[in-house]
């Protein structure tokens, strides 16, 4: 009887129903009924996968039975999947693959105020999916944005960490930030705003490097960055992505959507991030990192309207606590004088959308309106500021013949008070809070002179209650091949900016040094032409290339420059008795192999000076050349995804404190670089995890000068207010945070997960 049980056993292991079966998945992949080689088929769930023959044929051999999704893919064409059931399917499978322009051909909107295909756009625009910056997962899109080429997030001070971000080396007051195209970081909100906007809704990012005044207005100089949300109709049911790191970093991004009635589609969407974790690896005394609680609501309804006219309206909200400073600091010291500290309260709403007006024209009305509240102590210095932004403005789009023409009519109204003398009356000293009205009209035709030219042509009148008139003229052109895989684009344009120190430069506030002002500040101008080349290439093997090439060049008059130079002991603002240039040369790569592997990268070469009174010097904390890459490889055998992601910039020109002071006046060449691994479990989860600056990079410990004495008491000044050397201070220093170029923040290990349902 025992022999029996054994030999059943053995039935049982051996059988091949047990051990598995092998079934021969076969079939084509065709386009147009042409056998396409090389293309990637994939079995989701098994890691099981081959490439297409030279008769576009393949064959997958798979043991396990159920229900799988294959896909087909192949660069320059869209994918297409289909479910099979093993071991039922038993005909050869088929997939008939539908051509599109290898990533060049998204809808862009931030060129030209319409929605175009960015090939026909005759405005640059680069393009960033929500998946290029799933590479190197980040808290904020502030941080986000430093594997973009061209396009650096600079830290502007090593206490509090704020900053902001700089296109082709001009400051963050110059770069216009917007949310579904309408003007919501400005202000208080350039050094403040870029953080807590929820990347699980973030359908792409739009990039325009160069003036966008005729346009967008003012600020929208050095260029602008579009944040695109997901529409609700095509966002997923629900999103979430949660990672932590090494340093102790939390950060939750939930997304869902839903249905408000039959008319009212919703998306909302919550960002969290928690850090308290005070480290200083440096040993100033003082955290490397900021400590920050930051909560965030996004809310977006799109309302389904007859005649298919659409009205859609979007919401958000921002709370943030962040302090940074001496390590035995806590809210008790909050203004004092004993333990230094820069402690920031930030609270932030913005409402904003766009509603086609029922008439035969196509005509919209766009709004934002936005309140900013700032309550922030640097030291002894307290600053606290209330800006509320409201912003209207209505479009007229019409085609005629070969016209593309766009009219519009905008009104911007600013209100901004804060505790400083900047919103004083001079003669009474009576608090004044600082009212501007911005009206404005622009005009665009956009005029098709041949199937592959077209002539693009703007101007933009706007009228400052302050400053006066202002006038903005811009002109693109822009030229491709009959296939349309070669595209030259010429641009010329104005951009103007109207300052205003205390909510665009953090330095202003901090409590190291004096704000002094020499005159009337008047508007900044500027004037730039940018040359753009576009070449894409595919193989007979099936790789894609992809080069995109542009010069910059930027003339700039009036430009605001802080001095930190001529007195240690101030910053003095004042308008540029000369002029200013910003120009260069950029490269972006984008390549793709059928095996799995893509690679972007970019490297901008640029020179950024002042030149007054005959002397041309380079611009402070401005790097000569910059490198970005992501490199990805999908390991189909395992269902792994490898990111490698990294940046590299050479030296900068550093604020020091005088001649005395012994900190090198540039700093190093210095790359962050990071690895990721990523593992689909299933079509709903995804794991990831990896390595942040690899390199261990950071700045030198003696970035902040006189860490030990924050409050300046053992510094001794001269009745002119510079510093006097002494034995205890030889080299003439004050307690000054301005000299950062890089983060502080040293190497970390991080983990996440991702849980998406689609339907």
């Amino acid at each position: 009887m025992r022999y029996q049980y054994i030999i059943l056993v053995c039935f049982l292991l051996f059988s091949p129903d047990v051990l598995g079966q092998n079934y021969a998945l076969k079939g084509r992949v065709l386009h147009e009924g042409d056998a396409v080689e090389y293309a990637n088929v994939y079995v989701k769930g098994l890691a099981k996968g081959a490439v297409t023959d030279q008769n576009g044929a393949f064959s997958i051999e798979i043991s396990t039975v159920g229900t799988f999704t294959v896909q087909a893919s192949m660069v320059g064409f869209k994918s297409s999947q289909v479910k099979v059931t093993i071991p039922q399917t038993q005909e050869d499978l088929i997939f008939e693959l539908e051509e599109m322009d290898g990533g060049l051909d998204e809808v862009v909107v931030s060129g030209t105020m319409q929605e175009v295909s960015k090939l026909d756009s005759p405005v640059p625009v680069e393009v960033y999916s929500a998946n290029f910056f799933r590479a190197n997962p980040t808290p904020s899109i502030f941080e986000s944005l430093q594997n973009v080429n061209g396009v650096r997030p600079q830290i502007n001070c090593n206490v509090c960490n704020t900053g902001d971000i700089h296109i082709n080396g001009l400051e963050g007051p110059y770069t216009m930030v917007l949310i579904d195209g309408m003007p919501i970081v400005s202000g208080l909100a350039t050094v403040y705003g870029l953080t807590g906007i929820p990347q699980s809704l973030i359908d792409r990012v739009e990039v325009v490097k160069g003036p966008a005044s005729t346009l967008y207005g003012s600020e929208a100089v050095g260029g602008l960055i579009n944040v695109i949300t997901k529409k609700p109709e095509s966002a997923p049911l629900v999103s979430t992505d949660f990672f932590s790191t090494g340093w102790g970093e939390m950060n939750l991004d939930l997304g869902l959507r839903s249905n408000w009635g039959q008319n009212i589609q919703s998306l909302t969407g919550l960002n969290a991030f928690y850090y308290d974790n005070p480290i200083d690896n440096n040993g100033d005394g003082f955290t490397d990192v900021t400590l920050s609680k930051r909560i965030s609501f996004f809310q977006k309804i799109n309302v389904l309207r007859p005649e298919n006219r659409f009205f859609t309206m979007a919401g958000r909200y921002v709370y943030e606590d962040r302090w940074g400073g001496e390590m035995n600091w806590t809210s008790a010291n909050r203004g004092g004088d004993e333990v230094y500290g820069e402690s920031i309260y930030t609270s932030r709403w913005e409402t904003f959308g766009t509603w086609q007006l029922p008439t035969t024209e196509n005509m919209n009305f766009q709004f934002s309106v936005n309140g900013h509240n700032q309550n922030s102590v640097y030291g002894t210095t307290i600053y606290k500021a209330d800006q509320y932004i409201g912003f209207g403005q209505l479009t007229w789009a019409k085609t005629v013949q070969k016209h593309n023409l766009l009219l519009g009519s905008a009104y911007r109204y600013t209100f901004y008070d804060d505790n400083t003398s900047a919103t004083s009356d001079i003669i009474s000293d009576e608090n004044a809070p600082s009212v501007i009205h911005l009206p404005g009209v622009f005009l665009q035709d956009e005029i098709k002179l041949t199937e592959s030219q077209s002539l693009l042509l703007g101007v933009r009148y706007d009228y400052n209650s302050i400053h006066g008139s202002i006038f903005s003229p811009r002109v693109n052109y822009k030229l491709s091949s009959a296939d349309k895989h070669t595209v030259f684009r010429l641009s010329a344009g104005n951009g103007f900016r109207v300052a205003n120190v205390f909510t665009e430069d953090h330095a202003a506030l901090t409590g190291a040094r004096e704000v002094v002002f020499t005159e009337e500040l008047k508007p900044e101008q500027s004037w730039n032409m940018n040359a753009n080349l576009v070449k894409k290439i595919y193989t007979d093997k099936g790789t894609f290339i992809g080069l995109d090439g542009s010069a910059f060049y930027t003339y700039f008059t009036n430009r605001i420059i802080p001095d930190y130079e001529t007195n240690p002991n101030q910053i003095i603002y004042s308008n540029l008795d000369g002029s200013a240039v910003s120009k260069g040369v950029s490269l972006n790569i984008d390549a793709a192999w059928p095996n799995g592997l893509t690679v972007t990268a970019g490297g901008t070469l640029m020179d950024v000076s002042i030149e007054e009174e005959g002397i041309k010097t380079r611009q402070l904390l401005t790097e000569r050349f910059s490198g970005v890459w992501s490199v990805g490889y999908d390991i189909f055998l395992f269902g792994l995804t490898v990111d490698y992601t990294g940046n590299v910039y050479s030296p900068m020109r550093l604020p020091l404190l005088g001649p005395l002071d012994d900190r090198p006046a540039y700093s190093p060449w210095y790359s962050i670089q990071n690895i990721q691994l990523t593992k689909k479990l299933g079509e709903k989860w995804e794991v990831y995890g990896g390595v942040k600056n690899l390199l261990n990079f950071t700045p030198a410990a003696n970035s902040i000068a006189r860490s030990f004495d924050p409050f300046d008491k053992g510094v001794e000044f001269s009745p002119n207010g510079t510093v006097i050397p002494t034995p205890s201070n030889p080299n003439a220093l004050t307690f000054d945070p301005t000299y950062v170029y890089a983060p502080n923040q040293g190497i970390r290990g991080f983990l996440g997960v991702r849980f998406t349902v689609s339907d």
